[in-house]
């Protein structure tokens, strides 16, 4: 969605903090991180640290390894602009502002509190992870503004930085040669690393390392899904929110080792030539990521070319099956999706989701080639299922649900059982968005958890419900704060009680214009794809 940047939240190319006068004013507050001090700003209202370092830059010999601690620093750094976002290709169907200027040195964080937040406050933490199909977006992006969180004072925030596409996601570790070493799951290794920097120094901005609740949308609530069952994420958060997670998109060695294959042979090199890549030119490595990115769904739709792979080490299995086998961290999770999300990708034209005939006959022909002992669900009773769903037409219904919606179901079945989980479907959307057929659309709730509604240019208000959507964004703030505060997700007073899944009411609160808790609400589409299908893609 358009949307306005103020100045000063603009980067220049150089590193994402920068050495500032010794002296410390009003409204320039000055924090000490393990690092070294920063010094941020404060408008009366909410304090603000931008882009500050949380790992060394990963560029040269650091490309495709696990982050490393910076340089540290004794004299402030001035922290008041975004850092740079991770390198990524532009799509002119996502006019995306991302805020910032892009280039490797991208592993930085902002943190927000409101102006009345002290050192020792230990107030509950939040910390975002953006989404972009692992691919693009960045923490600087105005939609992630996070004064309308944190401006009452119940929370601090946290924005980070992680890499994205092949920067992030490309397994090299099979291809290596012996003469470099590469590490895996990069960009979830640097959100471990943020996360650790939240522990060791959000008491210094007034948040408690003990009460972290880590929580993302699309390719962000799929690496909460993922850290979910990671051993290495255990005691880093203790709280999770996964919006629209794409929880089955997290792939074997193999299919990983082929794409990268098809990576460099785009580059003009063979998997002997693995250890030249560090040197290769950024703008080349987002070129080829592009065509990379764009013909893997098209060969196999429904996978994504970059996406978390299990590695036996910070991701030891499928997130679904970690779930379903209990092996997920025993920590409190609110999970859902959006009602419509695939009408987005249609509305893009894009491959990622199979929504055509073809394309979904092409997915279940490569799921049987899979899996061959799994029982599929014939076309037949598809097509029945999803008549019986007032207003959910067939492609983008199917779509939706294999995307999104059953992998979430499935993980909240198994989550349930090690810890409170709070399954939600996002209905809410304004007249426009039902005019062009979107509805509830992927990541069309984001601005309603951010607070920020008001962007003169939104265009999805031309028709109106700014009033109605104000009143549907205090309602998901005030329940995600609480359950950042309490570990309940309660609403303001008078809504609706939103109880924890379970197997036997399985309880869904529908947010609309009215929020109301559903019993089974997913129940025709849910007994028709089982329990299995895509759960271990």
């Amino acid at each position: 969605m358009p949307s306005t940047t103020p100045p000063d939240d603009r980067t220049p190319d150089d590193a994402p903090t920068r050495p500032a006068p010794a002296h410390s004013a009003v409204g320039s507050p000055v924090v000490d991180t393990v690092h070294g001090p920063v010094r941020g700003r404060d408008d009366g209202v909410v304090k603000v640290w931008r882009g500050i370092r949380y790992a060394a830059a990963p560029v040269g010999g650091l490309r495709w390894r696990a982050p490393e601690p910076p340089q540290p620093w004794r004299e402030p750094m001035d922290a008041i602009r975004v850092g740079p976002a991770c390198p990524q290709p532009a799509d002119p169907r996502i006019p995306l502002d991302l805020g910032a200027a892009i280039g490797e040195d991208c592993l930085n964080l902002n943190v927000w509190a409101s102006s009345d937040t002290e050192p020792g406050d230990r107030k509950p933490v939040l910390v975002w992870v953006h989404g972009g199909a692992y691919v693009i977006g960045a923490a600087s992006q105005p939609l992630y503004h996070g004064r309308e969180l944190v401006r009452r004072g119940d929370v601090v925030l946290v924005t980070l930085n992680y890499r994205l596409g092949a920067f992030g996601f490309l397994e090299l570790t099979a291809l290596s040669s012996g003469r470099r070493r590469f590490d895996t799951n990069v960009g979830l290794r640097d959100v471990l690393f943020a996360l650790a920097w939240v522990r060791d120094n959000i008491a210094a901005f007034g948040g408690d390392p003990d009460r972290v609740t880590l929580f993302g949308e699309s390719a962000g609530g799929g690496i909460v899904t993922t850290l979910l069952g990671s051993p290495a994420a255990a005691g880093l958060f203790h709280r999770a929110i996964a919006q629209s997670s794409p929880a089955t998109s997290c792939y074997g060695t193999e299919r990983a080792i082929d794409v990268a294959e098809q990576f460099l042979g785009h580059l003009g090199l063979s998997p002997r030539d693995v250890d030249r890549l560090p040197d290769v030119p950024v703008a080349a490595i987002v070129e080829v990521s592009k065509h990379v990115f764009d013909d893997v769904p098209a060969r196999r739709p429904g996978t994504l070319a970059f996406a978390p792979i299990v590695d036996g080490d910070i991701v030891p299995d499928y997130p679904v099956a970690l779930a379903r086998a209990g092996r997920t961290l025993p920590v409190p999770l609110v999970i859902g999706t959006n009602k419509d999300e695939a009408s987005l990708f249609r509305w893009m034209k894009s491959p990622l989701l199979p929504i055509t005939p073809d394309a979904i006959k092409k997915m279940f022909a490569d799921i049987a080639a899979e899996q061959p002992g799994l029982r599929l669900p014939t076309e037949t009773q598809i097509s029945a299922a999803y008549r019986r769903q007032r207003g959910k037409r067939l492609g983008v219904g199917v779509a939706s649900d294999i995307g999104f919606r059953m992998p979430s179901v499935w993980f909240a079945e198994g989550h349930t059982a090690v810890a409170p989980t709070y399954l939600y479907r996002f209905d809410w959307s304004t007249p426009t968005l039902r005019l062009l057929r979107l509805g509830a659309a992927h990541a069309t709730e984001l601005p309603y958890v951010f607070g920020n509604l008001d962007t003169p240019k939104d265009p999805t208000f031309t028709l109106g419900g700014r009033r109605t959507g104000r009143q549907v964004s205090q309602r998901i703030r005030t329940r995600w704060i609480n359950f950042a505060v309490h570990g309940r997700p309660d609403g303001p007073p008078g809504e609706p009680r939103w109880h924890a899944y379970d197997r036997a009411e399985r309880p869904c609160l529908l947010i609309d214009r009215r929020d109301r808790v559903v019993r089974d609400v997913d129940e025709p589409i849910r007994l028709t794809w089982g329990s299995e299908v895509l759960s271990f893609r």
